[in-house]
């Protein structure tokens, strides 16, 4: 499997990414959420998507991994500003997820790739969501996993959770994986849990790869100021998949059912027992539903348009 790590300008940054596969093959763009750096993607996910025939692009979104970190002024109370966003007021962001999109946008562009298919997580689907619908041109299809259209109507995750999303990551190595370990288990699937001693593994080769966390924060503020997409996702044409957790803690199924209420021939598909995370026992399905929506798209837009009807000869 021919894979390639690389780094590249776009949109005014600099974009750290992988690719698995041929070049010349369809391509995917693989987008993470919150402070994912783009080894948080199941190799087996990847893989499975490569040998299936795919060019695969995963990437550091902006102010995490290796991609540049994003800078400029004292950084707003996070609690501060999600209290703003609850009550519908502007929230203080260095950027917005609608940059975020445009990073994307860039890459697909450096890339030399006219269009891809989209597959994204939580934060990921939602910088998604903006793609899809302000940058159809550039999306095949969208495969939509754990994420919301950001309506405040919609239920939330309970408030100790939110909580300890907000609360600053602490200093030091040991006490840093900790914390993300915790965190991850908090919201992984209660009906296949990880592996600690893997989960801790995973969380210590991130860390390792790229400590600074800095840029999480102002991910954050960026989904609050970014605000709801609920009226911008009926805009969504293109083939588009949303698979959820039913027992999802972060994002409660409510906000995929809603996702599908709003994007016009959406397909919704809920996996029992999975929460907010990509458990590996599901791997196998999920790299088989992904697969099944993004072949099904690229047949439709293989097939010859249909004839126009004849015009109807008038009688007398």
């Amino acid at each position: 499997m021919r894979t390639v790590m690389s780094r590249t300008h776009a949109n005014g940054i600099e974009i750290e990414y992988r690719t698995l596969g041929h070049p010349h093959a369809p391509p995917i763009l693989l987008i993470m959420g919150l402070g994912g750096q783009l080894t948080r993607w199941p190799e087996a996910l990847c893989h499975g998507l490569a040998e299936a025939g795919y060019y695969v692009i995963l990437y550091d979104n902006r102010d995490v991994g290796l991609s540049s970190r994003i800078s400029g002024g004292r950084q707003p109370s996070l609690l501060r500003e999600a209290l703003r966003a609850q009550l519908g007021l502007p929230v203080r962001a260095l950027y917005t997820l609608e940059d975020m999109a445009r990073d994307a946008v860039g890459l697909l562009g450096a890339l030399g790739i006219e269009r891809a298919h989209i597959v994204a997580v939580s934060m990921g689907a939602m910088i998604g969501q903006i793609l899809a619908a302000q940058h159809s041109e550039r999306v095949r299809s969208f495969v939509c996993i754990m994420s919301s259209s950001g309506s405040r109507r919609l239920p939330q995750a309970r408030l100790g959770l939110r909580l300890k999303l907000l609360r600053p990551s602490p200093p030091g190595r040991e006490a840093r994986i900790r914390h993300v370990t915790g965190v991850l288990r908090h919201i992984s699937s209660p009906a296949f849990p990880p592996d600690e001693r893997e989960l801790r593994t995973r969380v210590a080769r991130d860390y390792d790869r790229s400590p600074d966390q800095r840029g999480v924060p102002r991910q954050l503020l960026a989904i609050m100021a970014s605000g709801s997409r609920g009226v911008l996702v009926r805009r969504i044409r293109v083939p588009t998949l949303i698979l959820h957790g039913a027992d999802d803690p972060l994002v409660p199924v409510a906000a995929a059912r809603d996702l599908h209420r709003r994007i016009p021939g959406s397909r919704l598909e809920i996996i029992p027992g999975m929460g907010h995370d990509l458990p590996a026992a599901l791997l196998p399905d999920i790299t088989h539903r992904i697969l099944e929506h993004v072949r099904s798209a690229d047949a439709r837009a293989a097939a010859p348009a249909a004839a126009p009807p004849e015009a109807a000869t008038p009688t007398r």
